[in-house]
């Protein structure tokens, strides 16, 4: 059960994967949270670097979807003016929101990773629907919420339990 909380791979930031290296593992997809994961919580548009790697993606190929369980106007916001497509009041760990975000890259599993900075959303959400998951750490963790505060204490207590 431990196992469905590990990310297959964890770098501190989204400009650290290896977009080739995914691509010769046979990824064509990525589902990617958004706050303090593409920006941080409180950014409302995209970083001129995040522009750039969002191009990146898509010269190589990659199809993205953004789910997120923040509300509608935060999502629809960052979005729309990138025309990506997203899933917002995800739900998240729960499978619902991964299979629509499957849905809309019309992809099979095998071919998407799951990009997030939180194990009990992100990580453990991807991992129970055979995603290959990555772990990022968080941009801007001062301006998280009481729900994602509450989440990092039990992801503190999680990893201290499994270094045991």
């Amino acid at each position: 059960m431990l196992k469905l909380f590990v990310p297959k791979m964890k770098v501190d930031s989204i400009y650290e994967i290896d977009l080739a290296a995914l691509l010769d593992q046979g990824f064509r997809g990525i589902i990617t949270d958004l706050d303090n994961t593409l920006v941080g919580a409180r950014e409302p548009e995209a970083t001129p670097q995040l522009l750039e790697w969002l191009k990146v993606l898509d010269k190589h190929g990659f199809r993205v979807v953004i789910v997120s369980n923040n509300r509608q106007p935060r999502v629809e916001r960052f979005a729309k003016p990138l025309g990506m497509p997203f899933v917002y009041k995800a739900k998240k760990p729960l499978r619902t929101s991964f299979k629509k975000a499957l849905q809309l890259l019309d992809l099979p599993p095998e071919q998407v990773v799951v990009i997030g900075d939180q194990m009990m959303t992100d990580v453990f959400g991807g991992n129970r629907m055979g995603l290959f998951t990555i772990l990022v750490q968080p941009i801007a963790p001062q301006d998280e919420g009481f729900g994602t505060r509450i989440n990092r204490t039990l992801e503190r207590v999680l990893l201290t339990f499994m270094n045991q």
